[in-house]
């Protein structure tokens, strides 16, 4: 049930309800079960013995109360709690009180105001308040009143064209507006609501034409209008561009008339412009309309990008300023001049957000400014506390007229939108939201500047951000403030459609390796050549960590550096959630990037800032080092290499059901094999391995010939010349890299929640498959510096993720992976460390790798062992422990760097050693 319904439902109770029946009915406007309530009724859950009283266990107390003091009588009833009821309520059917056993809200109303209250009693329809305190039920239940009534205006006006949509977009857009005037003082209070209701047919008939003549009005100054009927001429002038083109007006009926007034009544002075846009971009369709409200960005989410990109450093320097009337002043104007751009703006969160902390600095400046100029004049409150300031500046703040009105304004914001209805919702939510500022600025000045006529709205374009010149969007001159921000869409290389391609080609041109970057690098690259020639020009943006991981850092940040630019600042990897219910999240990061000026940067991780000269791509404190693809370890490490290849379409492979009921005589040609999924999961799973030798007799058995038959077909008709050349070996794996002896098989994929990277040893002359990769010719060492928290930090930052799966590249990984020097006793040492996992891992047998590194219901010895073994591997490296992640992959880094410049200089001794040997011959 959703909140519009839930309201509804106490508007029809509060309209006529029987006292005998009230709290059933209460508890049934909230979508609790019926037959629960009957039970209720009969008083079969009734848990109360005392008349008059109701006790249902974990939903509420109730009691009527006529002669008492309502308020001693709950106060007695919350105290008494004994079946964990949530809500208690006492009412005389006047009076209504109600208390929230779990938060402490209390609710103190005449009964019927029941209706305006509907969010307190959430919880019993599955929806928690903490949920809706960041995603306000009054945008909920305007979005939801609003998919009402476009639902009703589509049946009504089948939307065919363009043009037809277009027209429906800017009709819905001006409609909210004149509901948002009409409450909070724009328009005379309820002056657009009441005059529907008053001057047009209930049948609806005539309300299109009486919208039409009203938008005109709405576009007309004072001077323009004549012979106007009272009513219409009532309206104030708006200008703006809201109303200045002429779009169609749809046709109503009566229902859907009556609904423009239902949604009039609302309270919208209440709703958010930054969170409402958002939710009303799923009221236009239907298939989100389950999930009014996930797909805003939450405003601390979206302050985790401003803050460090500009926010921060202006509350600097009005800190440094705030004694200084002259610097104050200067602050004031910077302000008037810096430009905001969202290149993907959607319904322009990050733009109204940015406006609206624009905004409360300037106040906070005049602040400022007004008490300097009261401490000269001798009467600040404050006085004592600015006692210190030199005469000199209080003489110059006395000289100082501090103008009351804001210089800030929408001209100064500027965005890109796809999306038509979205784009003219931006445009309309920056109007709410300087309204919005210029109420709070009266609150503290008495003063401010009037909303009507609107001024020129912020420039929200709408088109594709990756074709369009982002500088006919957002102009720039020499010595402009610019500040890029926003959340554009990801989409993967597999998720990308034909059109994003279409983009990714038109922006990289034939730059390498750009068809395997995700769409979102686009805005980076667009935002790396608009800032790279302008010094106070700066962009950030939030992200999938891809960026900053595996394959794609090479790709992607070579490009992004190629322009002069360096990385400022970055929020390294969480979760990007918002308040709404059911929402997982995605792992994000956020970048931000300018031209290179050598200023401090910022790494913001796990609840600290970490100050340095540089940030890497893989957003770490060092050098813009990127790790490449190298075919041999760096460290003095065995060779890695992936599993053998059966490129058989699944010919080869039988399950443990199939390989037992093989006869004896046909079981030596069928050897186990593993990848990641039989490794974690226990599974087995054997595939027909054939030497040359073997051939002609295995050939004589019917099912070995069938197996191989197949096989020789499938590569045949491959479209592949390398894969049909295989069709005369197909009694053999395709690639085949299997030695025999002890092997060491590590996962292809691992799931991205686990703490450490399950590997093992195999013994028993397995094959291991192109899942996993493996390593022989090893000392057991090996595997305990393979299975370090060290390890899978590394991994994680070079190998990057499959969907949601880490990745473990053996030519970006592992022969990248920096190793010191490690002596034989600590070699023997780590040994013993692997003793001890494995025999933890012994312990629980009966559990499958999977379920063993579940950190979730990881053994408590088994963890212990690992822990273990990570300060044992990290002895190597130094001599006290890390104490972050992000503390041991720049470590890791450093070392890297380190190891790739003394690499480099072997080479080159080699390199002259060997030219100097040709010489002497």
């Amino acid at each position: 049930m959703n909140i519009a319904q839930i309201e509804s439902n106490l508007q029809n109770l509060i309209k006529s309800f029987s006292k005998e029946t009230f709290i059933y009915d209460l508890l049934l406007a909230y979508g609790l079960p019926k037959a629960s309530i009957t039970r209720l009724q009969k008083g079969n859950l009734n848990l109360s013995k005392s008349e008059g009283e109701i006790s249902w266990k974990k939903k509420l107390r109730f009691q009527e109360e006529y002669s008492a003091d309502l308020h001693l009588t709950i106060s007695e009833l919350a105290q008494s709690i004994k079946h964990e009821e949530r809500f208690v309520i006492v009412t005389d059917y006047e009076l209504f009180l109600a208390i929230d056993s779990k938060t402490g809200e209390k609710l103190d109303i005449e009964l019927a105001e029941l209706p305006k209250h509907f969010d307190f009693f959430l919880p019993w329809a599955g929806m928690e308040k903490a949920q809706h305190r960041n995603e306000n039920p009054a945008d909920v239940k305007a979005a939801e009143r609003m998919a009402k009534l476009f639902d009703e205006i589509k049946k009504d006006n089948p939307v065919k064209t363009e043009e037809d949509s277009h027209a429906l977009n800017v009709f819905l857009t001006r409609l909210l507006f004149c509901f948002f005037a009409e409450d909070t003082h724009i328009f005379q209070d309820g002056q657009f609501t009441n005059a529907i209701s008053s001057h047009t047919a209930v049948d609806g008939h005539d309300l299109r034409s009486y919208l039409e003549s009203l938008f005109e009005v709405l576009n007309t100054a004072s001077k323009g209008r004549k012979d106007l009927p009272a009513y219409l001429n009532a309206f104030p002038y708006v200008n703006g561009g809201l109303f200045k083109d002429s779009f169609q007006v749809p046709e109503f009926s009566r229902k859907s008339r009556q609904l423009i007034i239902d949604a009039g009544e609302m309270n919208w002075k209440d709703i958010n412009p930054d969170i409402f846009g958002s939710m009303f971009q799923g009221v236009i369709d239907p298939e989100k309309r389950g999930s009014l409200g996930a797909h805003y960005t939450s405003v601390p989410n979206i302050m985790k990008v401003i803050e460090p990109l500009f926010l921060d450093e202006l509350k600097e320097e009005l800190e440094k300023a705030k004694h200084n009337p002259k610097k104050l002043n200067e602050l004031l104007y910077r302000l008037s001049k810096i430009k905001i751009f969202d290149p993907a703006c959607g319904s322009g969160n990050f733009l109204i957000i940015a406006y609206k902390e624009l905004r409360r600095l300037e106040i906070a400046i005049i602040h400022h400014l007004q008490d300097l100029q009261k401490a000269a004049a001798g009467f600040n409150s404050k006085s004592e506390q600015l006692s210190f300031i030199p005469k000199a500046q209080l003489s110059l703040a006395a000289s100082f007229q501090v103008e009351l009105f804001s210089r800030i304004q929408l001209s100064q914001f500027f965005g890109v939108e796809i999306d038509d209805f979205a784009h003219e919702i931006a445009q309309l939510s920056l109007w709410l939201a300087e309204h919005q500022m210029n109420v709070e600025f009266y609150r503290e000045f008495g003063k401010t500047s009037p909303t009507l006529p609107l001024k020129e709205a912020g420039k929200i374009v709408c088109g594709n951000a990756c074709r369009l010149k982002w500088e006919k969007v957002c102009p720039k001159k020499e010595g402009d403030e610019i500040y890029i921000l926003g959340n554009p869409p990801y989409l993967g290389k597999k998720e990308q459609l034909v059109n994003h391609k279409l983009d990714m080609q038109l922006v990289f041109n034939s730059q390498d390796g750009f068809k395997n970057l995700d769409y979102i690098s686009i805005w980076f690259f667009l935002a790396a050549k608009y800032c790279s020639n302008t010094p106070k020009c700066k962009a950030a943006f939030v992200s999938t960590n891809s960026i900053c991981q595996g394959e794609q850092v090479g790709n992607f940040w070579i490009l992004i550096f190629s322009q002069n630019i360096e990385i400022i600042f970055a929020h390294t990897s969480f979760m990007w959630k918002n308040s709404a219910k059911s929402n997982a999240g995605v792992a994000v990061v956020i970048v931000g990037i300018s031209a290179k000026n050598g200023s401090i940067k910022k790494i913001y991780s796990s609840g600290k800032i970490i100050q340095t000269q540089e940030i890497s791509p893989y957003l770490t404190s060092g050098t813009t080092t990127i790790v490449t693809k190298r075919s041999r370890p760096l460290s003095q490490i065995p060779e890695m290499t992936n599993g053998s290849m059966a490129n058989d379409d699944g010919n080869f492979f039988i399950d443990h059901e199939e390989y037992i009921q093989l006869p004896s005589h046909l079981k030596v040609y069928f050897r186990q094999i593993l990848g990641a999924r039989e490794l974690f999961y226990s599974f087995k799973r054997y595939a027909l391995w054939l030497k040359d030798e073997d051939i002609e007799k295995a050939l004589e058995i019917d099912l070995i010939k069938s197996i191989v038959n197949k096989v020789a077909k499938y590569r045949a008709g491959s479209t592949r010349e390398a894969t049909r050349k295989l069709a005369n070996t197909s009694h053999l794996f395709g690639e085949i890299r299997h030695k025999s002896g002890q092997a060491l098989i590590i996962p292809g994929l691992s799931a991205e929640k686990r703490d450490y990277i399950p590997i093992d040893f195999l013994t028993n002359g397995e094959i291991v498959s192109n899942l996993a990769q493996v390593i022989f010719d090893f000392d057991p060492w090996l595997f305990s510096l393979l299975s370090s928290r060290l390890n899978i930090v590394w991994v994680r930052a070079t190998s990057g993720y499959f969907k949601k799966d880490l990745r473990y590249s053996p030519v970006l990984s592992y022969n990248n992976f920096p190793v010191p020097y490690i002596s034989d006793q600590r070699k023997q040492e780590i040994t013993q460390c692997v003793f001890r996992i494995l025999e933890e891992r012994e312990r629980h047998s009966e559990k499958t790798l999977a379920q063993l590194y579940d950190p979730d219901k990881m053994p408590a010895g088994l963890r212990e062992a690992h822990r273990q073994n990570d300060l044992a591997i990290e002895r190597c490296y130094r001599s006290r422990p890390f104490e972050s992640d992000e503390e041991r992959l720049e470590y890791l880094f450093k070392l890297y760097e380190k190891m790739i410049a003394e690499e480099k200089v072997k080479d080159s001794l080699f390199e002259k050693e060997k030219k100097g040997r040709k010489v002497k011959k």
